[in-house]
């Protein structure tokens, strides 16, 4: 059974990780963050993330510099001394073992590559956690009605998954990671919630996956696959702001505020065979974000 306090403890962590990612990080301050010994933080890393602190870091690191050599034109050695690796060599080796491919061939191909993207510890454990004194879940629901262009999907499949967490179960935390490294995205990964008729059949109606140009010439990572996304129109709704400790109570309650919407309010009817219902990652800043297709009524 999780420890609330040893879980924020954790999250403190990994707040000061992401803080001071480009310079050197010791345990001793680490433990400063979490308020515990520098041998009791390791052990408590290691149990909450399932690696340890320097793990986690190098991990950590070499996807940020993945993502540097990717969208920048800088030289090898320099993105590897940014990330305080000590040398060419030692960056190589290391970013080789993570990804497969030397950073130098990524910089020139920048194929899909599995990025470590962690989640905050802290916000996981509490997740239906009764909370006092926390900011309010907001009633308030923002709606927009945008266009999407003909486009494509590059999708990974479940098998029965109906929700995220049945999705992860089968399909591994990885997936997201890899859409993420796609250079070539239009927009950020996303949940999907496909339609019947683009669903293969004993595949899940939940998958993840990200958009590129209807011109894709990119590769396919191994096992997903890409489909066409007509043009379509969207309602795309935004909750307010909500405190992480709230997660699981704040989404449930848009969901419930978009699915007693009347579309009817922008002239609209759903259109839910024409497109997938889809939805960005939950971040407490930007609120929660879901988009569902309509047509014109």
């Amino acid at each position: 059974m999780a420890n609330l306090e040893h879980a924020a403890a954790v999250t403190r962590m990994q707040d000061y990780i992401d803080d001071y990612l480009e310079e050197e990080i010791t345990l001793h301050a680490l433990a400063q963050q979490a308020g515990y010994s520098p041998w009791h933080c390791a052990k408590m890393f290691k149990e909450y993330t399932n690696k340890s602190p320097f793990e986690y870091i190098r991990k950590l690191r070499l996807s940020k510099a993945a993502l540097v050599l990717r969208d920048e034109q800088l030289r090898v050695i320099d993105v590897a001394l940014d990330f305080v690796f000590d040398s060419h060599e030692g960056f190589t080796r290391a970013f080789r073992k993570q990804f497969g491919v030397t950073p130098k061939t990524y910089q020139k191909k920048t194929p899909p590559i599995p990025l470590f993207t962690p989640y905050p510890v802290e916000s996981y454990y509490l997740m239906g956690e009764e909370h006092d004194e926390l900011l309010p879940v907001s009633k308030n629901l923002h709606v927009r009605l945008i266009n999407f262009p003909a486009r494509k999907l590059i999708l990974l499949r479940g098998e029965k998954a109906e929700t995220y967490i049945e999705y992860a179960h089968e399909a591994g935390c990885d997936v997201w990671g890899i859409l993420a490294s796609i250079k070539e995205a239009l927009y950020e990964p996303i949940g999907l919630w496909l339609p019947e008729s683009m669903r293969s059949e004993g595949t899940s109606r939940y998958a993840q996956g990200v958009e590129v140009p209807f011109d894709y010439q990119g590769i396919i990572p191994a096992g997903f696959e890409i489909i066409d996304l007509p043009a379509c129109m969207m309602l795309l709704f935004q909750g307010d702001p909500y405190d992480e400790k709230r997660f699981d109570e704040a989404i449930n309650a848009v969901i419930k505020q978009i699915d007693q919407y009347d579309p009817n309010e922008n002239n609209c009817q759903w259109a839910e065979n024409d497109a997938p219902r889809i939805q960005l990652e939950p971040q407490g800043y930007r609120g929660y974000i879901e988009a569902r297709p309509v047509y014109f009524s």
